[in-house]
């Protein structure tokens, strides 16, 4: 059985946010991927960001200062 470790789960309220986050992310060498969202959450599109909990600062700061927007927040035992 596999491990669950903490990871950070970025939500969005549409699929053009995520994949204007994903292209960004991409481009600026951003850590993580993007994923279904977990059965753990419920968010708008269906679409979510997987990272590491630690990159969540530098994230948040980068979709800030880019003017991307998201709909919430998690780090989740998944």
């Amino acid at each position: 059985m596999r491990q669950k470790k903490p990871t950070l789960i970025i939500t969005f309220a549409s699929t053009t946010q995520a994949m204007a986050v994903e292209k960004y992310c991409t481009e600026n060498g951003l850590p993580g991927r993007i994923i279904p969202v977990p059965r753990e959450i419920t968010a708008g599109c269906g679409l979510s960001w997987k990272a590491a909990p630690e990159d969540q600062q530098a994230l948040t700061d980068a979709l800030q200062s880019s003017g991307l927007g998201w709909e919430s927040m998690h780090i989740l035992e998944i």
